[in-house]
């Protein structure tokens, strides 16, 4: 099958087959262009997956669960580490990566792995309070007066029961991280993103395309993949129809209750 054919089966008909029509050059430009350098592209593909999202979410998960954990605990380091990250995720993501580069860690992936991870401390953290405080109090007197310990609860109760609510907050960072990286070229840290800024300097729809459409796929295709995860996690007593063939852990659902309500 050709390459012209392959595109046509893909579009389908209609308004969509017209785009591709109108667009056929630039796309075979694209193509050419992974196909002149394929290992600049596979490079650039993998910093963005490795360096600028699994790294990133990673080191978030290993700071914000237990942050989250010890503010389900203290109502006072709640308040605050809650306004700390909330404050962090209300600054642009150009303005943290300059902050970040002047204020000494210069070019390089280690300033864009730092702004990704900051960004991605506020939806793991929040999920991971949410979920441990969501459990049922019942539930937590039960393993209390099972004679468990603190942490023995923590790890076979709370955290067991919050699981699917925390992954909740891992897949919003992994998505965060995804599109944002694609800004970490302007200070040195490659991925996807180069393309997007070679194609903006040197006006080549091409190069935007080539930056642009594989970090939109790779968001679709991450957002699915931990969404599918995340209603597996949901344990069979918690589950709620949302009404469109999906399920929810009820804690989350009681959560955006509680939000709604505090915004009227």
């Amino acid at each position: 099958m050709t390459m012209t054919s392959m595109l046509f089966a893909l579009s389908g008909s209609g308004s969509t087959a017209g785009w591709f029509e109108r667009n056929l050059p630039l796309l075979y430009k694209m193509f050419d262009t992974v196909r002149g350098n394929p290992q600049e592209f596979l490079t650039a593909l993998t910093d963005h997956i490795f360096l600028l999202v699994i790294t990133p979410v990673t080191l978030a998960i290993l700071v914000a669960v237990p942050l989250g954990i010890i503010a389900s605990r203290h109502t006072g380091f709640e308040r605050i580490a809650m306004t700390i990250v909330n404050i962090i995720q209300t600054i642009p993501s150009l303005a943290l990566l300059v902050l970040l580069l002047v204020g000494g860690l210069g070019l390089g992936p280690r300033t864009a792995i730092t702004a990704l991870f900051l960004y991605s401390l506020m939806p793991i953290m929040r999920s991971t309070l949410v979920g441990i405080k969501g459990v049922d109090p019942f539930l937590k007197e039960a393993a209390l007066g099972m004679g468990m310990t603190n942490m023995q609860r923590l790890r076979l109760v709370e955290l067991p029961l919050s699981l699917s609510v925390i992954l909740s907050g891992v897949r919003t960072a992994t998505i965060i991280c995804i599109g944002t990286g694609t800004l970490a070229a302007y200070v040195g840290a490659g991925g996807l993103g180069s393309y997007i800024v070679r194609g903006l300097n040197f006006f080549r729809n091409d190069l935007l395309l080539l930056g642009a459409v594989p970090a939109a796929l790779m968001a679709l295709l991450a957002d699915n993949l931990l969404g599918r995860l995340e209603q597996r996690l949901i344990p069979r007593g918690l589950r709620v129809d949302t009404g469109n063939g999906n399920q929810k852990n009820i804690l989350a659902k009681r959560e955006e209750a509680a939000v709604a309500a505090k915004t009227k």
